[in-house]
């Protein structure tokens, strides 16, 4: 079996190669050609019952001259792009390529390509979507819309360059659509000329290696009151305007074993010989835990890209000034980021969710576990869940047994929402709901 999808693995990156060779190097013009070339030659067999056959040879003369024509291109460019500093899954945007035309002529009816790294995955991560799409097949699951390409990240426009001079910078406009959140790479840029027939276009790259961050998809939230009251915290979370000031300072003392090295006063240090360190008042104040399920099949499951959504929405919509929300996943480790109270930005987090991707090798166990090791520091908790098993419902059990107030979104594939309503049974949170992929703006307009 493994060996069946190594060569099929090897099958899809040769085709994949070829298709992206050919549609970026015949016109609209060329392509006519070329489908005219193959019905030519498969109608004009029959020579005694068709003459489709005599137009064969003058357009395959015609074909392989553009082609050779097309080979040489000299040009001298120089290029940079002026990129956003962060981007949104789906949302347009417009950026702008500066090209220098750095030879002794004019040059026109150009345009401009650019060269992404190549998005083909692995063969570990090809395998994972197709083992995936094989279960959704065997489960008579044909409700889901397919993903044609699930590793495509961005949508590029090719742009015309207006006449560059000698010596002289043109700017070129080009459009942009993330389709999925995540690093984009860019390593360069082409420039396209078409050759005197039309067929096909020449190709000059310039390197221009820069990256850009896709962040989730957000939803708009409606006003959520989160229950949980104010709890005893660790002194020492600054609420500061600045670095380095905090608002909860008290005193000073010798180091004992286990104080965080953040916590050394340095002078005093200098000045007595002995490691100093601040002491901080304990505070009480609201933390909220922000739980995130990334164990799932598909490693581009739609209901999983909505989950980083709706996580990313809370992350960037609730008020964290003064309050804690911890960001809680599993990924190659279990992980805890925390924002508010001059610890870290909602943009932070945003950067995180962007990066988030499911869990293959792990249990939903490494979950629990770091859960349940924060859950007596948090006043509430939103559990962002991608299926209903008995191992997410002894989590939310264990939640529910120390009193910890529970929001639970779970997140449907595309026509699963109402039978994972129907599979809840009792015992879950008064506060339970069922969102659905591709319908989650009108999911949580209701909560």
């Amino acid at each position: 079996m493994t060996l069946i999808l190594k060569v099929l693995y090897r099958f899809y990156r040769a085709i994949s190669w070829l298709r992206y060779r050919v549609r970026r190097r015949l016109t609209p013009a060329g392509w006519t050609v070329l489908i005219a070339l193959l019905a030519a030659a498969t109608m004009g067999v029959d020579t005694e019952n068709t003459v489709v056959y005599q137009a064969f040879t003058p357009m395959l003369f015609l074909f392989v001259a553009a082609a050779c024509f097309s080979i040489v291109f000299r040009a001298r460019f120089s290029a940079r792009r002026s990129l956003p500093r962060f981007a949104t899954a789906g949302n347009v945007f417009n950026y702008q390529i500066v090209l220098r035309n750095l030879g002794a002529k004019t040059q026109t009816d150009l345009s401009v390509l650019e060269n992404l790294a190549d998005p083909r995955p692995s063969f570990e991560e090809w395998t994972a979507v197709q083992i995936a799409r094989e279960k959704k097949i065997r489960s008579f699951r044909f409700d889901q819309p397919r993903q044609t390409k699930p590793f495509r990240r961005v949508a590029i426009k090719e742009a015309p360059i207006p006449p560059a001079r000698q010596n002289h910078e043109v700017e070129v406009a080009m459009q942009m659509t993330p389709l999925r959140r995540g690093i984009v790479r860019f390593e360069g840029v082409t420039l396209a000329r078409p050759d005197p027939l039309g067929f096909f276009r020449a190709f000059h790259s310039l390197p221009a290696p820069q990256t850009l961050l896709v962040l989730p998809k957000r939803y708009s939230l409606p006003a959520i009151a989160l229950p949980g009251i104010m709890k005893y915290q660790k002194g020492g979370v600054a609420l500061a305007s600045h670095v380095g000031q905090s608002d909860e300072f008290v005193a000073l003392r010798d180091y004992r074993r286990g104080d965080p090295l953040r916590h050394i006063h340095w002078r005093s240090w200098a000045k007595t010989g002995k490691p100093i360190v601040k002491e901080f008042e304990d505070e009480f104040f609201v933390r909220h835990a922000l739980v995130l399920d990334t164990f799932i099949s598909d490693p581009h499951s739609e209901a999983f890209e909505e989950a980083v959504s709706v996580a990313a929405s809370f992350a960037c919509t609730l008020s964290i000034q003064e309050s804690l929300l911890d960001l809680l996943f599993v990924g190659t480790e279990a992980f805890c980021f925390t924002a508010g109270r001059g610890l870290a930005h909602s943009d932070t987090m945003l950067e995180i969710l962007a990066g988030v991707s499911v869990c293959l090798d792990k249990t939903f166990c490494s979950l629990e576990h770091l859960v349940i090791e924060h859950v007596l520091d948090v006043s509430g908790c939103i559990c962002v869940l991608l299926a209903w098993d008995e191992e997410r419902r002894a989590l939310i059990t264990k939640l529910q047994s120390v009193g910890v107030p529970l929001l639970v979104l779970l997140i449907a594939e595309p026509g699963q929402g109402e039978r994972l309503k129907r599979s809840i049974g009792p015992g879950a949170p008064e506060r339970f709901f069922v969102l659905e992929a591709g319908r989650i703006a009108e999911g949580l307009a209701n909560i």
